[in-house]
């Protein structure tokens, strides 16, 4: 019996960790689908100085032949009737080569505004000099996050033993409460799966900031 336990409980904190890691994927590339996210703010740039050396940190060194055609094109372009379609284009190449070169898929340019608030503030901070805000931020959302789920589990707690439907609500507003701060201090403390961008699509902060904001309130 002891042993099954132990095996549900491994599967159940894999196939939390799988979800993380493909909600995260999912939400970091979406930054940089939006054309006010730092891959089309770079591709500005180089249409304005005519210069292509900012875009090219966004793409692998394979793929540069692409995104310089495409930028080429796109110059050329410069005051005729089609010269916002074409600069489209380059963009939409840009981020799908970058995309591609993550391992995410391309579903298209997203519009300004759909930057999530955690993600936005840690350009800021970068912009800034100052972590200040972005953790204030996320630490008021972990902490309403927290205070939610275990008010939940608290509440249920104390009828667990009164009959099986009410014990069956605690142990699911106990998994709930527990589980979420696990992958949070997890993470926090380096002992989980971390959001090293060149090693792969894995869970990170700023996802868990997400899910504060989404489920936290």
């Amino acid at each position: 019996m002891k042993k099954k336990i132990v095996l549900i409980r491994t599967f159940l904190l894999v196939a939390s960790t799988t979800a993380l890691m493909l909600g995260f994927y999912s939400f970091a590339a979406a930054h940089c689908d939006t054309l006010d996210g730092p891959v089309i703010q770079d591709a500005w740039k180089a249409l304005e100085t005519k210069d292509v050396t900012p875009v090219l940190k966004w793409v692998k060194q394979k793929d540069e032949k692409a995104v310089r055609a495409e930028f080429a094109k796109a110059l050329s372009a410069k005051g005729k009737k089609n010269t916002d379609a074409i600069e489209n284009n380059f963009f939409a190449t840009l981020v799908k080569i970058h995309r591609v070169g993550e391992g995410a898929p391309f579903t298209g340019l997203k519009p300004v505004g759909e930057v999530e608030p955690a993600i936005a503030e840690a350009d800021k901070a970068l912009a800034s000099g100052s972590a200040d805000a972005l953790v204030k931020l996320v630490t008021d959302d972990v902490a309403r996050g927290i205070r939610t789920r275990y008010e939940r589990a608290a509440a249920t707690y104390k009828h667990k033993d009164e009959s099986v439907e009410q014990g069956r609500e605690f142990v699911e507003a106990y998994v709930a409460f527990t589980h979420y701060v696990e992958r949070i201090h997890m993470d926090a403390t380096a002992k989980g799966a971390h959001d090293e961008h060149s090693k792969g699509p894995k869970p990170s902060a700023a996802k868990h900031g997400t899910d504060v904001h989404k489920h936290g309130h």
